[in-house]
């Protein structure tokens, strides 16, 4: 696939999926270590954050779009 190898091919999607070079780290430690539930807790609380920077940035464009709401009925 690609030619990539099985660990180059998870650090891509790591890195893809935001995670940072201490995150990314500590995933691989607890990978050899054979700490799945860990591994999963992990990616679970980073996936957890995501969400709350989309939330938040929805919140934000909610804002912005009860402004535009305001000027375009005020003319």
């Amino acid at each position: 696939m690609n030619g990539l190898t099985d660990e180059q091919l998870l650090l891509r999607n790591l890195k893809d999926a935001g995670c940072d070079d201490s995150m990314i780290e500590q995933y691989l430690k607890l990978k050899k270590e054979g700490r799945e539930k860990e591994q999963m807790r992990l990616l679970s609380l980073h996936r957890a954050s995501l969400l709350d920077r989309i939330h938040e940035g929805e919140k934000q464009i909610d804002c912005l779009d009860y402004l535009i709401y305001q000027m375009e009925h005020k003319q």
